[in-house]
């Protein structure tokens, strides 16, 4: 069995027919000019064929699947054009009018609007559990509860759920689950291993990488991922095939850029504790973690994302320094995303603000003083040195 080093660059070769390194890029919606009547009708039926129509799959894009399907440990795998592609078509490929979903109370924003907005358009009731209490989750299932619906680190406050937990309780129930796994990747943590049966991926950070392109992807049993891919058919999030390329070059150093990023940010996450103008960090690393324990347990790493809370007087100080901050970072950019190379900085209370009122903040752990951080692969000293100087012009 081949380490996951080497799984990272040589799995998936089968569907490059070519003699190149490489992949070539098939810049091409229409793949497949059959012999015969016979031949086009098996390629229009077979699920996720690689070499028919772009909304069906293209070479690349299958390649790339395979392998992110092996990192996760699971039967398969399909690409969409961004996570929440990958997101809204596996949870609609599961619910139906009259089901019944159980979330939790902390959920990367956009996924939020969808269960607490759009699900509810369609007759499916969403319920809320409190991700750290393992006996809420109990508590909200119901009679015509079908899906749980899951993320472990949480975005933004790095709360972790007892992935082994849920899924055993949903397997005794019969319910399927889905994990986001955005903000550990397959390096630090496989939510199958747990018995989660769908994961789900904004490739857009970590797989990818380097924050170039945007994509999504659902990794789960054959049958689960050929029902995802039929429903991706009608919602139309099919991958561009330039962008299936680029995840793939991506996933070539992902170990190595996964690696590098955890090491930094648990240095980072340190120095925080230490700084006397931070008055709380989150990070699943860190010992004062209220779930460190659990996060040893399912994760083998602790990903490149924390948040801290600038300290203040009241919640406005707190709003004022931890913009100040914010404006004066130089190696830290203040963008949208994460899990790329480069290190970044938000403020969740006003990204978030848009789509959530101030009770379902506080519910999902974000205040005024709140800074989310993606750390990258430059060098540690250089990314405390930064923070330092920001912090000292408060």
């Amino acid at each position: 069995m081949s380490h996951i080093e080497t799984d990272l660059i040589h799995s998936g070769k089968s569907f490059n027919k070519t003699h190149a390194i490489v992949p070539p890029i098939y810049q091409t919606a229409t793949y497949y000019a059959a012999d015969n009547a016979e031949e086009y009708m098996a390629a229009a039926t077979e699920a996720r064929h690689p070499h028919f129509y772009h909304r069906h799959g293209n070479p690349v894009s299958s390649q790339t699947a395979e392998l992110i399907a092996k990192l996760e440990g699971t039967e398969a795998a399909l690409l969409t054009a961004t996570g929440m592609a990958a997101i809204s078509t596996a949870v609609l490929s599961v619910v139906k009018a009259g089901d019944h979903v159980v979330a939790q109370q902390s959920h990367y924003s956009a996924a939020r609007v969808l269960l607490k907005e759009l699900l509810p358009q369609f007759g499916v009731e969403v319920s809320y559990a409190d991700q750290c209490d393992n006996a809420s989750f109990e508590k909200a299932i119901k009679d015509n509860t079908t899906l749980i619906y899951l993320e472990t680190p949480s975005n933004p406050n790095l709360s972790i759920t007892d992935l082994s937990f849920v899924g055993a309780l949903a397997k005794e129930k019969e319910i399927t689950t889905i994990c986001d796994n955005t903000f550990a990747s397959p390096i630090n943590q496989r939510p199958g291993d747990f018995g989660i049966d769908i994961i789900v991926h904004s490739a857009t950070k970590y797989l990818g990488g380097h924050s170039d392109l945007t994509a999504g992807v659902i990794c789960g049993t054959e049958e689960a991922v050929n029902k995802a891919w039929k429903k991706l058919l009608t919602l139309g999030g099919a991958l561009a095939p330039f962008d299936a390329w680029l995840l793939l070059r991506g996933l070539r150093t992902l170990a190595m850029r996964v690696r590098q990023i955890n090491e930094n940010a648990l240095q980072l996450a340190q120095w925080f504790e230490r700084h006397p103008l931070i008055k709380r960090v989150a990070y699943c690393g860190l010992p004062s973690h209220p779930q460190h324990e659990l996060a040893k347990q399912q994760m083998k790493g602790f990903t490149g994302m924390l948040c801290v809370e600038v300290d203040g007087e009241d919640e406005q100080q707190q709003f004022q320094c931890a913009q100040k901050v914010l404006n004066d970072l130089d190696i830290f950019a203040n963008a949208a995303s994460l899990g790329g190379v480069e290190s970044l900085v938000v403020h969740p209370a006003s990204m978030w603000g848009l789509h959530h009122s101030n009770e379902q903040k506080l519910k999902a752990g974000i205040n005024d003083g709140m800074l989310r951080i993606s750390v990258g692969v430059e060098h540690i000293d250089d990314l405390i040195a930064d923070f330092e100087q920001a912090l000292a012009k408060i």
